[in-house]
């Protein structure tokens, strides 16, 4: 990483920094000499990030975003911003619509350089999901309140440590026959350093990338299906995947507890690929990289006699 990074020795506040892709973006961030301020309502989790740092470039602060005291606290002093705040739960206008435009107000009122704003692919004012319509929402009040923000729209984000991989390597290593909800649906995996990577990239040339909006997405377009067979390949074992209907699986995500949200099956079922002739990756300088570069290696723990696999047959036997 280059140590002349524009972002060297500069505060940046990443509200939302303690989630997934926070980390990578931290990481990247940091790497480029930048000192980090991580506001959240849970900022204590990102301590694995502490050896990452030199001393004082790390800074960890609670901030509820739609608190207008505490996103001013965590924005004092902080000359670049970065709104990674999503979620699938709870006021999603209010958290996702409302929220960063009090964030991209008080940024400018401060006079930050640059500001970064994480939507997603799929925002859209006038979906059937409440998830698109914060989105949508959190893009209009950014643009209108900072107009030289750089709003980037990635797709379902992918790496090591995922929620996504590993849910259905987990699900394929155990069960011989699974059913695969939205099988023809598209998707265009990104990968998370590409994404943290775009975050950084970004922050540092706002006089490039200010007031664009950029969709992040892969080198390619799989379904669901394939995905699943990609992840089983990866693995080793044979399974029988199972198209379920859009209308059972409709039902199945309405149903409490479960692990697909009604507006998670709705968003999947719309596909999440990257809208032709939008900004993306390649754009930003940044070669988007492909998901058989890592799932072969990602999977090997899940594999019957990969890495730790003997140990992991006899403790289920064991089980059984």
């Amino acid at each position: 990483m280059p140590t002349s990074s524009p972002l060297s020795g500069q505060l940046v506040t990443i509200f939302g920094g303690t989630g997934y892709i926070g980390n990578y973006v931290a990481q990247a961030l940091l790497a480029r000499g930048a000192r980090v301020r991580l506001a959240s309502r849970s900022p204590y989790k990102a301590q694995d990030l502490k050896p990452l740092a030199n001393l004082g470039q790390l800074q960890m602060m609670p901030c509820d975003i739609t608190r207008e005291e505490h996103v001013a606290a965590a924005l004092d002093g902080a000359s670049h911003v970065v709104n990674l705040v999503g979620a699938f739960e709870g006021d999603l206008v209010k958290l996702m619509g409302e929220a960063p435009g009090t964030i991209a107000r008080l940024a400018a009122a401060g006079g930050v350089k640059a500001l970064v704003h994480v939507s997603a692919i799929g925002a859209d004012a006038a979906s059937p999901t409440a998830y698109a319509r914060g989105k949508a929402l959190g893009e209009e009040r950014v643009a209108a309140a900072f107009p030289k923000a750089t709003i980037l729209r990635p797709s379902i984000v992918f790496g090591k440590d995922d929620n996504f991989l590993n849910l259905f390597g987990g699900m394929i290593e155990m069960l011989p026959v699974l059913p695969v909800f939205g099988p023809q649906a598209k998707l265009q995996l990104v990968y998370a350093d590409d994404v943290a990577e775009a975050v950084a990239v970004a922050l540092e040339h706002p006089d490039k990338h200010g007031g664009k909006t950029f969709e992040l997405g892969g080198p390619e377009q799989l379904t669901m299906m394939e995905i699943h067979q990609r992840i089983a390949e990866a693995q080793g074992r044979t399974r029988t995947f199972l198209a379920v209907p859009d209308g059972l699986s409709a039902t199945f995500a309405a149903l409490p507890g479960t692990p697909m949200s009604r507006d998670q099956w709705a968003l999947l079922k719309g596909g999440n690929t990257v809208a032709e002739g939008a900004l993306g990756l390649a754009d930003l300088g940044i070669e988007a990289k492909p998901l058989g570069l890592f799932l072969d290696k990602w999977m090997l723990r899940y594999r019957k006699h990969g890495r730790f696999g003997a140990a992991n047959e006899r403790a289920k036997a064991r089980k059984g």
